[in-house]
């Protein structure tokens, strides 16, 4: 089932301290891992990033942030703008073991929602006892009406929007069949997360499957 694929890379990486999708990751630059992962999937695969030509080596398109300042929720508005394809999948470009399997899946699921969002039995930040993975979820273009209300009234969450459109959970019994350390999910956005995938990506390395690669 056709769609988007956008990788949002417009951050300003402070808790890392330097640009994340240049990391050295197993031997080349984090981003160009994640493009690598995820090309196969889609004919429609572009950055969305703001003044960094460093990204022009990578082969894809690099759109500018349309809204810059408004964190990830104006990055979900350029991609669906960008987006040739109905539906989206975003994607944190700081994500080294994003799962060609998993997303495969869940883009055949079927398309009865205006955003499919993986969830983690975790607590983060985010509070409460689960986590929604917004930066590894799939949007519609019927998204962005209800995301352009909450940019102009300055509701720069990305979850502001979902009350307004239908949402549709996906919980990890369905995640880990594909996907059984939800490794997917494993981000780098600092100097200790860096560290913690490279552990993981060398130890899994070192098993016979060989999976992080």
């Amino acid at each position: 089932m056709q769609a988007s694929i956008a990788l949002l890379a417009g951050g300003q990486s402070r808790r890392m301290g330097r640009d994340k999708a240049l990391l050295d990751f197993l031997g080349e630059p984090l981003l160009a891992r994640v493009i690598r992962r995820v090309r196969p999937l889609t004919d429609d695969l572009f950055v969305v990033a703001t003044d960094r030509p460093a990204y022009a080596s990578f082969g894809v398109p690099v759109v500018p942030d349309r809204v810059p300042g408004c964190g990830p929720l104006g990055g979900i508005y350029t991609a669906l703008v960008q987006a040739r394809h109905e539906y989206c999948v975003v994607l944190s470009c700081d994500l080294p073991f994003v799962s060609p399997g998993l997303l495969g899946a869940l883009l055949t699921m079927p398309r009865d929602y205006d955003v499919l969002v993986p969830v983690r039995a975790e607590r983060t930040g985010q509070g409460g006892d689960e986590t929604l993975e917004t930066l590894h979820a799939i949007y519609a273009k019927r998204c962005l009406p209800a995301i352009e209300r909450c940019l102009a009234e300055g509701h720069y969450k990305i979850v502001s929007f979902f009350p307004e459109v239908r949402v549709r959970l996906v919980d990890e019994t369905q995640l880990r069949p594909y996907d059984p350390d939800l490794a997917s999910f494993m981000n780098t956005n600092t100097p200790e997360a860096y560290e913690r995938a490279l552990a993981y990506a060398r130890r899994t390395l070192d098993e016979p499957s060989g999976g992080a690669r």
